[in-house]
């Protein structure tokens, strides 16, 4: 009897020793994991920090550079983005005016092509918009393309009317008079001028697809107009030198 509680009292002391270890390695591990978690944190914090840096510098870079400094002209033919994809990936701004007075407008629905033997630009545009009511006057414009960090200062032109509120002041980008006369941002990464062309309301019974129609019937309710679709000749397309921040 003896004997057999000695055993018992062993083999309970070595099932003792054999946890413990088990949970001093645990408790070792644990404080391992979380001297690197704290670690791998004081490094994403670190290289945010280095990226906020390098984007505010290059936004610095941007602003003090001129027109010629930033963009270099192709034809329309070079421009080497799937037409499709290029409008369907980044939205369109369209800034119509001059430098005493403009106003920009984001636009969704676009494209590029062949118009009586030139090259166009086409998009459709809600009737009561104040770019649009520019463009008429002026019969010129452009559009310009941007990187997807600049959404947030280009989404504002969308998001209320130029004819009515000081929006132009409220955007973090930098609007540049290029050689034309017409205005454009230097934070794009391309830049079309157009000539109006022509202009065409839609009209109900011209369209034909169910989609289509409940679209313009909601937005003329909304605003009391219909789209226009507006072609403009391509008279110039800039893109931004190779190395330039953008």
């Amino acid at each position: 009897m003896k004997q057999l509680f000695k055993n018992y009292y062993s083999l309970v002391c070595r099932q003792i020793k054999r946890w413990t270890n088990v949970v001093f390695s645990l408790l070792i591990i644990c404080g391992w994991a979380n001297c690197t978690e704290a670690k791998k944190s004081k490094q994403n914090e670190s290289l945010s920090k280095a990226t906020d840096s390098i984007v505010k510098t290059a936004l610095t870079e941007v602003e003090n550079m001129s027109f010629d400094e930033l963009f270099t002209e192709i034809t329309p033919e070079e421009i080497d983005k799937n037409i499709v994809g290029l409008i369907k990936t980044y939205n369109i701004v369209i800034t119509s005016g001059k430098e005493t007075g403009y106003n920009s407008m984001v636009a969704g629905d676009g494209g590029m092509g062949i118009l009586m033997g030139k090259a166009v630009t086409f998009c459709g545009l809600r009737g009561n918009r104040y770019t649009l009511e520019i463009i008429l006057k002026d019969s010129v414009y452009t559009m310009s393309f941007f990187e997807d960090k600049y959404k947030d200062d280009y989404m504002i032109f969308g998001q209320k009317s130029g004819r009515d509120t000081e929006k132009m002041k409220e955007t973090k980008l930098t609007a540049i008079v290029m050689p034309s006369g017409k205005m454009a941002y230097k934070e794009a990464f391309m830049i079309i001028e157009c000539q109006l062309s022509q202009t065409h309301t839609v009209h109900l019974k011209e369209v034909y697809a169910e989609y289509n129609r409940k679209f313009f019937t909601d937005a003329y309710k909304e605003v009391g107009k219909y789209h226009k679709i507006v072609f403009g000749d391509i008279t110039n397309v800039w893109i931004k030198k190779q190395g330039n921040p953008s």
